[in-house]
């Protein structure tokens, strides 16, 4: 090696040296204020905005875009963000939520921003968080479908005003359900968690809001209703959207939600099934009598309709939402769904059916009456 490459080489390795030492001595010394009051000085600010975007774009060099097809999506992205996002994020009736004001760095506004990144930035963020910036990374990182029906409703949030943003998240549910009409002073009281959150996605009525973004809850038995809300609070069952909510809840208060729902009269069926271009008749027989020649046995025996007892643990499916049904199917066959101890016994079902199968199955019971019998 030349001599003038030594000595530089030397002074390279001199300065990385003095600049480790330096960065220990300053560490050492506790000066850095690290108080969030202090706010960050401009260049801080500018080196970490430039590092996370170019972090993004390298870790997403390639990847596909989500699919975001399904009309649905948004409604669900919506009921997550008010609980999960808002409280930092804000929302077009609350731009600068108060307590998220005094955190450096500060958590962005969102509408203005969405444009700058592209969906699949958006679902990277979405689903692995950001370090050092208290934004968390999905709670079920198996669970890309909801990662999707948040980047979903990020990217219908910049044309949402106030009124758009409550109707959108709450529906037809009161927005304060604290304060109660002095006629309805005699209604039995909800259960908490109702009013708190349940009734933002699933309603008072326990039917959802109309289409596949949350299932129908009302009429399921008091066991399936609990033993899933157990294995969402124990990270059984995958979700980012419900593990959180089941957690937080009290084995008591879990029991109670059970009841109430179960209590509530289930309806009728779901008239958007056609839209799957499934064939309800040939959903029918595989229900009936299962698809031998595959292993697959017949859905009717766990799950109904029949007119003998079954497993209360196991879901009622008819009248649920059709595409709901083919989603849980779809996470049996990836592995990806979890549940309570029975879970497992749909593995060996699912594999048999191949997705034109799945959409027929959902179909036909999801234009079925609850409770009403199977003819032969």
């Amino acid at each position: 090696m030349r001599p003038r490459a030594v000595v530089f080489a030397l002074a390279t390795l001199t300065l990385v040296a003095l600049g480790v030492i330096g960065g220990l001595a300053v560490a050492v010394s506790g000066v850095v204020p690290i108080e969030a009051s202090s706010g960050h000085w401009a260049v801080t600010e500018w080196f970490l905005q430039f590092g996370k975007r170019r972090s993004v774009d390298t870790h997403t060099l390639g990847d596909e875009q989500p699919d975001l097809t399904a009309p649905w999506l948004v409604l669900k992205g919506a009921g997550h963000y008010e609980s999960g996002c808002r409280p930092c994020h804000g929302s077009p009736d609350l731009p600068t939520p108060r307590i998220a004001a005094g955190m450096t760095p500060l958590p962005p506004y969102l509408p203005p921003r969405i444009a700058s990144w592209e969906p699949r930035e958006l679902f990277y963020i979405v689903k692995h968080g950001i370090k050092f910036t208290g934004m968390p990374a999905w709670w079920s990182q198996e669970r890309d479908d909801e990662v999707e029906a948040v980047v979903a409703f990020l990217l219908a949030l910049p044309e949402l005003d106030g009124a758009d943003y409550l109707r959108l998240v709450h529906g037809d549910e009161p927005q304060d359900p604290s304060v109660v009409p002095l006629e309805d002073l005699t209604t039995p009281a909800l259960p908490r968690a109702v009013t708190s959150s349940c009734a933002r996605c699933h309603g008072t009525d326990g039917l959802g809001r109309g289409n596949a973004a949350f299932p129908k809850l009302a009429g399921q038995r008091v066991e399936y209703l609990t033993t899933s809300l157990e294995a969402f609070a124990n990270g059984e069952r995958n979700s980012g959207i419900m593990e959180p909510v089941a957690a937080s809840l009290t084995p008591a208060e879990r029991r109670e939600l059970a009841e109430y729902y179960a209590g509530q009269s289930p309806g009728a069926g779901d008239s958007t099934a056609g839209s799957l271009a499934a064939d309800p008749g040939n959903g029918r027989s595989i229900v009936s009598a299962g698809v031998p020649e595959l292993g697959v046995p017949s859905c009717m025996d766990c799950h109904g309709p029949t007119d003998y007892g079954r497993n209360p643990a196991y879901p009622l499916l008819e009248g649920q939402y059709a595409d709901y049904l083919v989603l849980q199917l779809q996470l049996f066959v990836e592995r990806r769904r979890g549940g309570s101890a029975y879970a497992p016994l749909m593995h060996h079902v699912v594999d048999g059916l191949d997705e034109q199968q799945m959409r027929d199955v959902a179909a036909f019971y999801a234009s079925r009456r609850p409770t009403e019998a199977l003819a032969p």
